[in-house]
């Protein structure tokens, strides 16, 4: 077992919930063996082509991410683990939400764009935590939407990528979405709370309400408070200074002060810490997937390591 691998523990955790065959009544190459291929690309960050032989065909690894990233499998996985977790009682529902901008590599550049039947991706207005389809006939992902669609926002330094993120309390990704790096963060913030969904272990629907959110100024905004309020989600996020102005200018008509215990604010570091967590790995810190689909699928991959190994 080389540096970074899926222990037997990790392994165990895991293998029920695999694919069991492959695509036309073909057979699965080793799924441990394929999984620790991707896991080193994520976690060193090296062209697919550079991955040692004892990982197999660079192709098959390769495939396996692509497949697992448009269908879901990455992201089922994830579930599956979060849901163990908060059977067991390990989910601290005070969840922390925040972003952070990636730079994307020049070779995430130059996506194939839509064609008229194929249309745009989805996610132009707001993030994207969706995937596209494969199509059957090739085995190849349908065409993005351009650079809004592929989530590449132009900046001074290059293109960006941002990752909108809401993390529990033990510093572990809980839901993100993509967006193009020139996103507020503070219009995402139901985007990423509409991605929290964590399976039961018995019956019942999923989990998807946060007992606290900690948010800072960036989500202040009436609509973001309202939202929160309406899903009976309490929430600290800080008002910001001419906010404070306005209301104090308008008198009586102005409403009264947004509630903010700072003792319960200094927890939102949870969020920091979990961005740490993943820019450890290589190719999460650096975007190099030309499709936003592929990145997403490379992120969820790094959070469910997170979470296999927390």
């Amino acid at each position: 077992m080389g540096r970074g691998d899926l222990t037997n523990a990790e392994w165990d955790r895991l293998e029920s919930f695999l694919p069991r065959g492959g695509g036309r009544g073909g057979r699965w190459s080793d799924h441990r063996r394929v999984i620790n291929g991707v896991l080193y690309r994520v976690r060193t960050g090296v062209q697919w082509r550079d991955l040692p032989e004892r990982f197999g065909p660079w192709e098959t690894v390769y495939k396996r991410h692509r497949r697992w990233s448009a269908d879901g499998t990455w992201k089922m996985l994830l579930s599956r683990i979060q849901a163990a977790e908060d059977a067991a009682g390990r989910i601290d529902w005070d969840v922390s939400v925040d972003s952070t901008a990636v730079r994307a590599h020049q070779h995430a550049a130059d996506a194939r764009k839509a064609s008229a039947a194929e249309g745009p991706q989805k996610g132009n207005v707001r993030g994207t935590n969706q995937v596209d389809p494969v199509l059957p006939e090739t085995g190849r992902p349908a065409g993005g939407g351009g650079r809004i669609g592929e989530c590449l926002g132009r900046s001074r330094g290059g293109f960006t990528t941002k990752i909108h993120l809401a993390a529990e309390g033990r510093c572990r990704p809980l839901a993100f979405v993509l967006t193009p790096g020139h996103y507020g963060d503070g219009p995402q913030l139901e985007a990423v709370l509409e991605e929290i969904s964590v399976p039961r272990s018995g019956v019942g629907r999923p989990r998807t309400r946060p007992d606290h959110v900690l948010a800072d100024k960036a989500y202040t905004s009436r609509r973001n408070r309202r939202h929160l309020r309406r899903r009976g989600i309490k929430h600290t996020i800080p008002e910001r200074l001419d906010q404070q102005k306005h209301r104090q200018n308008r008198g009586s008509r102005g409403g009264r002060p947004t509630g903010f215990d700072s003792e319960r604010y200094k927890k939102r570091n949870t969020v920091e810490r979990a961005i740490n967590r993943l820019k450890g790995f290589r190719a999460v810190a650096t975007r190099y997937e030309k499709r936003a689909y592929i990145y997403l699928g490379t992120v969820t991959l790094a959070a469910l390591a997170i979470w296999l190994r927390t």
